[in-house]
């Protein structure tokens, strides 16, 4: 089988079986469906992808590090570092609160390499969005606490203008999860080793 015939039919294979669960990794069927603080940012979205983790610790917990997140001097992406720089997008994921970086502000900007993201909500402690300059990708972070564990969905929007950037999304998609699932662990081992500090220090 040549190549000509092979992509159409991993794509085709990929669509039909892959790739609803490649873009809602962790996230429930009513996550995935459900309308998200940041969605009105892109309401003409071409794609979507919702993934979650359930952290055991308060959202207080989970907040600074989404707060302080963007290339260095800020927190980095809690992903793989070292895939994150070799396209250039400075990042060195800290493991420790920066105070600094704790109060965002409607307006702030960082850059993702040749992306330059706006903060356009920041509702300490539950929602917190960014959105491109060129308007075609939104990324929001929702935290849903209860019970004293915090349910942390990421959620990124993207309007895809062009027939090769709509091919290259499926490329993009599973690349994207590999980097994701690992930001969302690094988060959720860092808010619940924030929220074992804190015990001890609050019974003393």
């Amino acid at each position: 089988m040549t190549s000509v015939r092979v992509v159409p039919l991993a794509l085709v294979l990929y669509a039909l079986l892959f790739r609803r669960r490649v873009l809602t990794w962790g996230a429930s069927a009513a996550e995935a469906a459900e309308s998200l603080p940041g969605d009105e940012l892109l309401a003409d979205a071409d794609g979507t992808s919702t993934r979650a983790v359930t952290i055991a610790a308060p959202a207080d917990c989970v907040w600074p590090w989404l707060a302080q997140m963007g290339p260095a001097p800020r927190g980095g992406a809690y992903t793989y570092d070292w895939i994150e720089n070799l396209l250039g997008l400075n990042m060195h994921s800290v493991e420790e609160v920066l105070p600094a970086y704790q109060h965002p502000r409607l307006g702030e900007e960082i850059s993702f390499g040749s992306n330059r993201m706006r903060l356009e909500r920041a509702d300490e402690p539950s929602a917190l969005a960014w959105r491109s300059a060129d308007g075609n990708w939104v990324w929001s972070f929702v935290l849903r606490e209860r019970d004293g564990a915090t349910r942390l969905i990421s959620r990124n929007r993207y309007r895809l203008p062009t027939t090769a950037a709509r091919i290259g999304m499926f490329a993009m998609e599973p690349a994207s999860l590999v980097m994701e699932a690992k930001m969302l662990a690094g988060i959720k081992a860092r808010a619940e080793r924030l929220a074992a500090e804190r015990v001890p220090a609050q019974a003393a």
